[in-house]
């Protein structure tokens, strides 16, 4: 038997590249985590798309106000409840550094209405000084930043690494986590559900899965916590925006980016 020459060694390995390439066992997790700054950047603007539509998320910090979805206050760069306690990890975390703020003598308030759509103790005042905290202190930014990463951003990346996911992946938890919190509660169906709902019909690239398969799947079981959650209704965010990027292969989220989210478009273009 004659040796393979180095020259039809060679194209046997681009077969190899171009067959793997149109089996759809594609796969995003070589390429930058959704961690580094470019995409960090793009994750928080597509997240603002859905939350606050508009691309310019750090105009966010401000932001407050009761959009009737039965969690009292949602405010910030995410979405921080009053109803669910993330609001009040927040404000605590924010009180630390400056126990002096207006805004730490509203502690007693949000502890209180916990778990519950009240404005008892809070009110235009709470408001007002949650503003100008956001317009005047880079400490409140800063405490807004980091229980995000705390709480939302950095576990979706980790556990979308551990999955095998690539950016898009990993910002498909990441929405999730941020829009269904991490466990399930009263009316909500939480990221751990969603994920588990996935494995049960499509394996991750870390069990030896198809990526796309599996965020599909991921997408599907997201679609159905929504339709069983009194609070939400459109799935604009997966079905107009991460299904479009699926569905392209973008499994790395490069730009150019072109999505809706409620019909109206945005576009990253670098």
């Amino acid at each position: 038997m004659r040796a393979v020459t180095r020259r039809e060694a060679g194209a046997v390995l681009l077969g190899l590249a171009a067959l793997a390439a149109c089996s759809g066992e594609a796969s995003g997790a070589g390429g930058p985590g959704l961690e580094t700054p470019r995409k960090k950047e793009i994750a928080m603007r597509l997240v603002s798309s859905a939350e606050n539509s508009s691309l310019d998320w750090r105009a966010q910090y401000r932001y407050i106000e009761d959009i009737g979805d039965g969690r009292g206050y949602t405010a910030g760069i995410i979405g921080f409840c009053s109803g669910t306690g993330d609001m009040l990890t927040m404000v605590e975390r924010y009180a630390r550094e400056r126990p002096e703020a207006e805004l730490a003598d509203f502690l007693p308030a949000l502890r209180e209405v916990r778990g519950s759509d009240s404005h008892r103790g809070l009110g235009s005042r709470f408001t007002r000084a949650w503003q100008r905290a956001a317009d005047g202190d880079r400490a409140f930014r800063g405490a807004q930043d980091g229980e995000r990463d705390r709480v939302y951003f950095d576990p979706a990346v980790e556990r979308g690494k551990a999955d095998g996911l690539g950016a898009l992946g990993q910002f498909c938890y990441y929405d999730a986590r941020v829009m269904h919190g991490h466990g399930d509660a009263p009316g909500n169906v939480g990221f751990a559900t969603i994920r588990r709902r996935a494995l049960d019909t499509a394996r991750p690239p870390s069990r030896g899965g198809d990526e796309t398969a599996y965020l599909h799947a991921f997408l599907d079981a997201r679609v159905a916590a929504i339709a069983e959650e009194p609070s939400h209704t459109d799935t604009s965010r997966i079905d107009t925006a991460q299904r479009v990027f699926l569905r392209e292969g973008n499994l790395r989220l490069d730009p150019p980016l072109v999505w809706k989210v409620y019909g109206d478009t945005y576009r990253i273009e670098e």
